[in-house]
């Protein structure tokens, strides 16, 4: 798994080599607490964020898929994931 936001190793996943394949999971949240002195919340920033994420690796011609699922489902999406990545590549359908 990446990080939360691409901040995190932006120069890698913008930068680095081109075989970069990301999938960008995210939920979608109902409110959150209002940031001081702002006119959103901290849920339309983490939205802005992950838009954000998602365009950049675009415009740097990044293979991303973005995925929204509720919040609930999440945890059988990880697992999924990492029965994938734990799976030998020979046993994987091609």
């Amino acid at each position: 798994f990446g990080p939360r936001f691409l901040h995190s190793t932006g120069q890698l996943h913008k930068g680095g080599p081109g075989s970069v394949v990301a999938l960008q999971l995210t939920d979608e949240p109902q409110g959150g607490p209002d940031i001081p002195g702002r006119p959103y919340d901290f849920t339309t920033l983490v939205r802005a964020q992950a838009a954000g994420d998602l365009r950049s690796l675009r415009d740097h011609g990044r293979r991303v898929a973005a995925v929204t699922v509720d919040a609930a489902q999440l945890g059988g999406v990880a697992v999924a994931i990492e029965q994938a990545i734990a799976e030998p590549r020979s046993r994987r359908p091609r």
